[in-house]
């Protein structure tokens, strides 16, 4: 089964450290939301008439959409494909947003998924990251929700910030943990070039961030969230079995999905394309019926090396039945590989290699060594 992906590119405040496609010009929503509208429709047949398993509506922030415009994406998108009715729908959104209300229509609106741009439950950290919310809002909106009928909950925590002790991570856990949520996407912090993070460090006005500090973090999160109940099934995610993203993971597995809106990509299998990353150019191509993506053809060794990618980073691993689909030696070569750089920073199976503890440390460096 496929997904389809809803990007929203409009954020109120500009996060020091996103890279992200978004504006913080509010005036085109509208516009916006017209053109996703008539690209859903453009590019119904781009799935095959695959049945939708997942539908996921991400940024920028989403919640800033009135819910009357995020219903309209939803039925243009249940008119022109078959959607499951056991489909997950997941909505990202960040604290502020979350009235009472708003929860309702979201609920309303069959939104059975949310993922809250929490980033961090301390608020010196939250207004160094030039966010909007409080540690207290993001906590009531999650006790909101609960209260409102969503049961599957994901928040997102950035560690690694400049001036973060472990004490400050170890109460970002603590909390996390408190809240009865589903699901935790905790990142690293990286800091990306077009980013004012970036600027500053560049400048001198900010100290960057401690490698080394960032790589306890993240033993912190491997060794806590598991007891807490919540499975690392990916570097940066954990949850219950029964609460795993199903969207992002059929990513991983290569499952085929559509991406509309502004930057947004789309993969069919044999290849892969991505929008026009302005928002005027989108609407302008989409109402004009113009092209307004490129597109990239994937060969077999493409196909197999992001598997190789994104499998490591994932507890399902680089799987032996889709390397043999992809190439008829590569397995036995991938295995090999494997043992010369460190058989300590991998667990190979007959049909399966994941990364041990110490591995996932390394996980991009890695799968890069294991590339054909």
């Amino acid at each position: 089964m496929a997904g389809i992906y809803a990007h929203i590119p409009f954020c109120r405040r500009a996060c020091h450290y996103c890279d992200f496609h978004f504006t913080t010009n509010l005036s085109n929503t509208d516009a916006l939301v017209s053109a996703i509208n008539s690209e859903i429709d453009q590019r119904k047949d781009y799935l095959n008439d695959q049945p939708i398993a997942t539908i996921y509506f991400g940024g920028g922030t989403p919640s800033l959409l009135h819910s009357t415009q995020i219903g309209s994406i939803l039925q243009t998108i249940t008119e022109r494909f078959s959607v499951d009715a056991n489909a997950e729908i997941t909505l990202e959104a960040n604290p502020e947003d979350l009235t009472k209300q708003k929860l309702s229509e979201l609920k309303t609106l069959g939104i059975n998924r949310l993922s809250l741009g929490t980033q961090s439950f301390i608020d010196a950290e939250l207004k160094w990251m030039n966010r909007m919310h409080t540690a207290q809002q993001a906590i009531t909106a999650i006790e909101n929700a609960q209260t409102g009928g969503f049961n599957n909950i994901s928040i997102d925590l950035i560690f690694g910030l400049p001036d973060q002790s472990l004490a400050d991570w170890q109460r970002n856990i603590d909390t996390a943990i408190s809240l009865n949520i589903q699901h935790i996407s905790s990142y690293g912090l990286t800091v990306e070039e077009r980013t004012v993070l970036n600027r500053k460090i560049q400048k001198g006005d900010q100290k960057p961030p401690s490698e080394s500090l960032a790589t306890e973090m993240f033993r912190m999160n491997m060794e806590q969230l598991p007891k807490a109940g919540f499975g690392q099934y990916e570097i940066s995610n954990f949850a219950s079995d029964q609460h795993i993203s199903q969207h992002n993971s059929s990513y991983w597995h290569g499952a085929h999905y559509l991406g509309v809106g502004p930057s947004a990509h789309s993969f069919n299998g044999s290849s892969r394309q991505w929008n026009v990353r302005s928002n005027a150019a989108y609407v302008s191509k989409i109402n004009d019926r113009l092209q307004g993506f490129e597109r990239e053809t994937l060969s077999d060794i493409d196909q197999l090396n992001e598997h190789i990618m994104t499998g490591l980073r994932t507890k399902w691993g680089i799987r032996k039945e889709v390397v043999d689909q992809l190439s008829a030696n590569a397995w036995q070569k991938i295995c090999e590989r494997a043992m010369q750089l460190n058989p300590e920073n991998f667990s190979l199976n007959t049909d399966c290699i994941t990364l041990s503890e110490n591995g996932k440390l390394l996980a991009d460096h890695l799968s890069a060594e294991l590339f054909f």
